[in-house]
């Protein structure tokens, strides 16, 4: 019949899932891209023996420069100077052959220690040596006494020295030899532990070396001895005895093993805390 409508189109004009223009051209939608979650790395948990080891090496180091801006201050108000000696006067009381040719010498020594410092003491400890050497043989030795010095004080010492020299038959012709010369080199030297103060406070030992080149011009016997020449030089050394280092090594590891352990026990209270909350 002419008057009826054309039935309705049975295929859709637009795909599904598409949208029209203004103009009517079907516009397709992109396909939609999952999310797809991003997998993260656990970071790897440092062994407990590292962080140990991380805890004393920043401890120790800590504690070297305690002690470094100590001594640093220190020495800006104490300003510390080495002790001096010089070597007033050298006799001789005994030198000669024994039967069994060994040579014995037997020296007096009178020397001047001198504490150059304004605000330092110095104790002079027990064990300390004086000594008489030819071409690098000893000829006699002697023992420092026992003192306490004081501010710029100078301190006369007369030491005396005794030895006994095996094979000193060659030992006594070179001396004789060296004696028409008149010209005899001699070396001595000092070693002396001492102890600082600084104010009330007494410091650990150190020890104090030194070493004089002698010129004298005769090696008789039971007379003075002209000093000719006379060359010193001195130098410091820490001295630290195991017994005595040994107390302060100990309470060093104490006190870390005590610091370890509360932090330790701090991390357990935690974890305990976490446990029990969750």
């Amino acid at each position: 019949m002419e008057g009826e409508a054309p039935p309705p189109p049975t295929t859709p004009l637009v795909p599904p899932g598409s949208s029209r223009s203004e103009k009517g051209i079907p516009l397709h939608r992109p396909p939609l891209l999952r999310s797809v979650p991003a997998v993260y790395s656990k970071p790897q948990k440092r062994s407990c023996f590292c962080k140990c080891m991380c805890w004393t090496i920043s401890l120790f180091v800590l504690l070297l420069l305690i002690l470094a801006a100590t001594i640093g201050i220190l020495y800006l108000v104490f300003k510390p100077k080495l002790p001096d000696y010089s070597v007033d006067t050298l006799r001789i009381s005994d030198l000669r052959l024994n039967f069994d040719m060994s040579l014995y010498a037997k020296f007096d020594v009178k020397i001047t220690a001198n504490n150059p410092n304004k605000k330092i003491g110095i104790y002079y400890e027990k064990g300390g040596k004086l000594s008489v050497w030819y071409t690098n043989t000893r000829l006699c030795e002697g023992s420092l006494p026992q003192f306490y010095q004081g501010h710029q004080n100078k301190t006369v010492l007369n030491v005396s020295l005794s030895g006994q020299v095996q094979s000193g038959s060659t030992l006594m012709t070179a001396l004789q030899q060296q004696q028409q010369t008149g010209r005899i080199p001699l070396d001595l030297k000092v070693h002396a532990p001492i102890a600082i103060k600084l104010g009330r406070l007494k410091l650990m030992k150190v020890r104090v070396l030194g070493e004089c080149m002698l010129v004298v011009d005769s090696l008789s016997s039971n007379n003075l001895i002209s000093i000719k020449a006379s060359n010193c030089k001195f130098r410091m050394k820490l001295w630290f005895p195991l017994w005595e280092s040994l107390p302060c090594f100990i309470s060093f590891v104490c006190i870390l093993f005590f610091f370890l352990l509360l932090r330790f026990i701090g991390r357990l209270l935690i974890l305990s805390w976490i446990f029990f909350e969750f």
